[in-house]
Order: C-alpha cells, then structure tokens, then sequence
C-alpha cells in the first residue's frame, strides 16, 4: 500500500471512530508502528489530524476523542492547571468535581487533601479520591458512558440537586469570545447547569488549547461563573468577555 493509500485509509477510519491508538491503526493496515507514525505525522502536518500521545484524533470531527486520549492531550498544562487549581481547595471543604479530562487531574492533585466531601458524576474522580485521608465521596447514579465513565441524565441531574457545595470545578470543550463556555455534549451541559444552580463557587478548569475553539452548546451566561484558572493569557476578545462578565482569571 502507498503513502498515500495508507493515509486515506487512515483517514478512511477515524471519520468513522473520531480517534484510535496507533497500535490499532498498525493490526489494523498489518504495518508497524512507526510506519503508522510517518503517516501520522505526514497527516498532521496537512492538516487534518492531532497527534496525541500513543493516538490520533480527526480534526474537526464531530464529536471530541475518546477519554483515554483526551487525558493525553497537553498533559503538562493539564497538570498545571490541576495543581492551581488544588492551591485553591483547603482542606475539610465540599466540591463538585466533572467527567472532564483536567478535571481528573484535578482529582490526583488534590489526592493530599483531607476530609473533603467530593461530589462527581465521574468514576476516574471517584476512584482517585475515595478511601483517601478521610476524604467522603458521593457518586451520581445512573448508566455509565463506555467512553469516559460519566453518569448523565435525569438521575444523574436530580441526585446533584440534593447538595450544596462550596465549589464546582467544571472542565469545557471551548472558550469563544461571543459565547463563552462552551461543551460539545447536551447532557453534560445540562448536567453542569445543575452544578452551577448548586455551587457557591465555580471554576473552569482549562488549558489554552481551548481557547477560540467551537463546540455547539453554551452551558450557562458567562456571569455564572467565577473563576478560570488556566495556563496561558487568554486572547485579548477573550479576555474583554471575561473581564465584563467579572471571571477571575488565574494562571497556573
């Protein structure tokens, strides 16, 4: 098969699945991973995909990567942003904690925090922090999606209702000047909606790839948020936005 043949059946293959590991794509054109790789980056130097480490995601593709790859992506700034983030949690208070992928390295950075009450709708955050320095955890019902491990819905909403803490910490697919905070999914924005309506405090967890991205739903009015903590100055538009709507900017 050809450079080019092999590209386009790559291509052929994440316009279906929006993201694969590159051991995958290998089994799969019988090629080794490496050669997978030149093609890769042949493809990501046109343009049309992201490497992440040990996969790929199709730009622009209509749904975000997997999970497993998007804790992959930018995990320094990830990481960054994590531990600002934890600087901002003490010790013996409550917190709402999302299926986001920076949001579960908010979970391992606040791993040396004691006696916290973490409610999550997601099973990474669960199991990072249950069962550690007295830490209560209280863990949304409902189906668990197969890619992420988040609980959605209707019970998901209504079991959120039921607390009141002091900070919500809510990971976004995208920051735009016109709109704001933005996600990809229907129910993780009315899930996050839920949140906020309960939360003294909210804080966006997010790194500055995702400023000046697009995603098609708006969680809430940009005044209903307090904080950003991120790793970069945000655009100057951006940045206007923010500043009307009185978001604290901090930077990791």
């Amino acid at each position: 098969m050809a450079g080019t043949e092999r590209q386009r059946t790559i291509l052929s293959h994440l316009g279906e699945t929006g993201s694969a590991r590159i051991p995958d794509l290998a089994r799969l054109l019988r090629v080794t991973e490496e050669t997978i790789r030149r093609n890769v980056r042949a493809l990501e130097e046109q343009g049309a995909v992201t490497k992440v480490h040990g996969g790929v995601h199709l730009k622009d593709w209509g749904s975000e990567p997997v999970f497993a790859l998007r804790y992959v992506q930018n995990a320094e700034a990830k990481r960054a942003v994590a531990a600002r983030v934890a600087a901002m949690v003490r010790d013996g208070t409550s917190l709402f904690l999302d299926v986001g992928s920076t949001t579960a390295y908010v979970a391992q950075a606040l791993r040396r925090h004691r006696e916290l009450s973490v409610v999550t709708n997601s099973l990474s955050v669960a199991t990072a922090l249950a069962g550690v320095n007295g830490n209560r955890i209280f863990m949304a019902g409902g189906e668990l999606r197969s890619h992420d491990g988040g609980a959605f819905g209707a019970e998901a909403r209504a079991f959120v209702r039921q607390f009141r803490v002091r900070q919500a910490v809510l990971s976004v697919t995208a920051i735009d000047a016109a709109s704001g905070f933005l996600l990809q999914d229907l129910p993780e924005a009315e899930f996050c909606r839920s949140v906020i309506e309960r939360a003294e405090e909210v804080v966006v967890a997010a790194d500055a790839s995702k400023f000046g991205r697009t995603a098609p739903i708006r969680i809430a009015e940009p005044e209903s948020f307090h904080h950003l903590v991120t790793d970069k100055p945000p655009p100057e538009d951006i940045d206007a936005m923010l500043a009307r709507a009185g978001v604290t900017i901090s930077l990791a």
